[in-house]
């Protein structure tokens, strides 16, 4: 059912793209065609100390480990060649972890997004597009924009291991007329930006967010959405993800709350796991000085049927500052606690503290 909706959607966007032009009327002003391209850049910084566990230095001190870091350093090169084809190239950073590198420790750049777009405004709605290449995933990018909060850790679906935010494939992107919603969907690998493909499986998803009520007043912020992700580690055995999310956007604040359900057989010869989790969050704003409350809380079991449980709890006070034009920058005091419910042997709690910091450009 999943395929016959993609091949369907695609079926779409292809005859709408390849439909004959209106006639312009007199007056038509014809779209700009002049080559451009920009670039920018995006960094996240923090201070983090760990509270607990405590971990032995090298000479056997018991020590509260602490560190600065750059969990995130893009440059974004974007541009059009024209109106129709749009383009994008993003490097990323990752740390060399390997200990058999000689370059362990490092930061090494590493491509994150590399892919055309073909826009299909002048056929559908603006906002409507095709994909090909290294791309956002359907979810997480969706899910970054209301939640703003990425600098300070990944969404849920994300940091539980459920999904990942960019993957090479092939996707569409339609804008439902009136701001009512939009629905993107596409095929990919399925293994994500970091890994290469294993196998000839691929994975198909789909999120479609519905604006009940756009035109105005106060709940013109309310969406709601379902993401769906069908695709199999190997053949015979699947690897699925629903999430089902509703958010609010409000001058005053952000708020939003997603259910997570997953299947995992990694091999036809083993049974397959079942997992599930939630996510609550809220963003309310202290006056209109810059000043907002950032307030989640996350719970996930790994296995149904088992009595394992995380649980995550995140708070922090956040200064975005101000009156910049086209910059973001933002700074977090923030709590961040995982806790682990069932695990034998036990975990320790992993409790951090620390200041954060986001520049988008």
């Amino acid at each position: 059912m999943a395929r016959l909706t993609a091949v369907a959607f695609f079926t779409v966007c292809l005859a709408l793209s390849a439909s004959a032009q209106v006639t312009p009327a007199a007056g038509y002003t014809p779209p700009d065609d002049t080559p451009s391209f920009k670039v920018g850049a995006t960094i996240f910084g923090d201070y983090t100390y760990v509270d607990s566990p405590t971990v032995k230095d090298a000479d056997g001190n018991t020590i509260n480990q602490s560190s600065f870091n750059v969990s995130r350093a893009y440059i974004n090169v974007t541009g059009n060649l024209n109106h129709w084809i749009a383009f994008r190239i993003t490097p990323d950073i990752a740390r060399e972890t390997s200990s058999t590198s000689s370059l362990s420790g490092s930061q090494e750049f590493r491509v994150k997004y590399a892919y055309a777009q073909f826009n299909l405004d002048d056929w559908t709605t603006k906002g409507s597009w095709v994909r090909l290449g290294l791309q956002q995933t359907p979810y997480i990018d969706y899910t970054e924009g209301i939640y703003r909060y990425r600098f300070q850790g990944q969404v849920f679906a994300e940091r539980v291991g459920l999904l990942v935010s960019s993957d090479a494939g092939l996707s569409a992107h339609y804008a439902m007329p009136g701001n009512y919603g939009d629905v993107h969907a596409g095929f990919y690998n399925g293994e994500g930006y970091s890994r290469a493909e294993t196998n000839n499986e691929k994975a198909f998803q789909i999120r479609t967010s519905i604006r009940p009520l756009p035109l105005g007043g106060m709940w013109k912020g309310l969406r709601a959405t379902i993401f769906i992700d069908k695709d199999h580690y190997v053949e015979s055995a699947r690897r699925q993800r629903t999430l089902e999310q509703v958010t609010y956007e409000h001058p005053l604040f952000n708020a939003g709350v997603e259910f997570a359900q997953a299947k995992d057989r990694t091999s036809a010869k083993l049974a397959e796991v079942s997992s599930s989790g939630w996510s609550a969050w809220a963003t309310p704003k202290l006056g209109k000085k810059g000043w907002e409350l950032l307030l989640r809380h996350d719970e996930f079991k790994p296995n149904k049927n088992t009595s394992l449980k995380t649980k995550r709890d995140i708070a922090g006070i956040a200064y975005w500052i101000p009156n910049l034009q086209r910059v973001t920058t933002a700074f977090l005091l923030d709590y961040d606690s995982l806790k682990f419910d069932g695990f034998f042997p036990a975990r320790a709690d992993d409790t951090r503290y620390g200041l954060k910091m986001l520049i988008n450009f």
